[in-house]
């Protein structure tokens, strides 16, 4: 069970998604917030405009990233999921 109330969710979620946001930013990614609520990062490699859409979720007690392909990783890995995504669209 997610330690965060029900209510408190969506704005859990966008402050996940800015953060990777801010990361997939340093590495050169364009991003942009999608979705009802801006509840999905939209992340677009400039040079090749391949795109992802990336989703923060509660699982367990925490939260994890969730992209196509059967990426998945814990929010605190959110360096990690940057590297990820810029690798995937360079």
């Amino acid at each position: 069970m997610s330690v965060v109330d029900g209510r408190e969710i969506p704005e859990v979620r966008r402050r996940h998604l800015a953060a990777l946001a801010y990361e997939v930013e340093a590495r050169g990614l364009s991003w942009r917030f999608a979705g009802p609520a801006e509840s999905v990062l939209s992340v677009l490699g400039p040079r090749t405009r391949r795109q992802v859409m990336v989703v923060a979720t509660p699982v367990a007690a925490g939260w994890s990233y969730l992209w196509p392909g059967g990426g998945m990783a814990d929010v605190a890995e959110v360096t990690h999921v940057a590297d990820q995504l810029f690798r995937l669209l360079r």
